[in-house]
């Protein structure tokens, strides 16, 4: 198992915004800015269905993340996984948790009701396969 090294740890920990990068169709790189959390073990992103990064991530499970420190521009952590669990069962549980770490609201759609039962948020568990860290 890979692990995420102590001392890079917290910017999966922090409400460090980072970029989620996926295949395309094409064999192109998709990069997306998400929220994301990590349990010890995996990494955990969300999406509503249907994004062009859900249509990715369930065609090709190869994805890459890159936490940029927010404080140091040089400190970075770079994560290659795959993903091993797409949870539609979980997902909105797991963005009301991804709102509460990044914008103090535990409920996601507190700012945008009319989204509210329009989509169907999903949990993707990414297994880290290589670890790159900088700064």
């Amino acid at each position: 198992m890979i692990m995420i090294p102590e001392s890079h740890r917290d910017l999966l920990e922090r409400p460090v915004i980072v970029s989620l990068a996926t295949v395309l169709p094409d064999g192109q790189p998709q990069v997306t800015p998400v929220w994301i959390d990590y349990d010890g073990e995996y990494l955990r992103v969300n999406s509503a269905a249907g994004r062009q990064k859900d249509k990715n991530m369930r065609r090709n499970s190869k994805v890459t993340i890159m936490a940029l420190d927010p404080d140091n521009g040089y400190r970075w952590l770079e994560v290659r996984g795959e993903v091993v669990k797409i949870d539609e069962s979980a997902g909105l549980e797991h963005i009301n948790s991804l709102s509460a770490k990044y914008r103090n609201q535990p409920d996601y759609y507190a700012s945008m009701p009319q989204m509210r039962g329009k989509e169907q948020r999903v949990m993707y568990k990414i297994r880290p396969v290589k670890v790159t860290k900088g700064g």
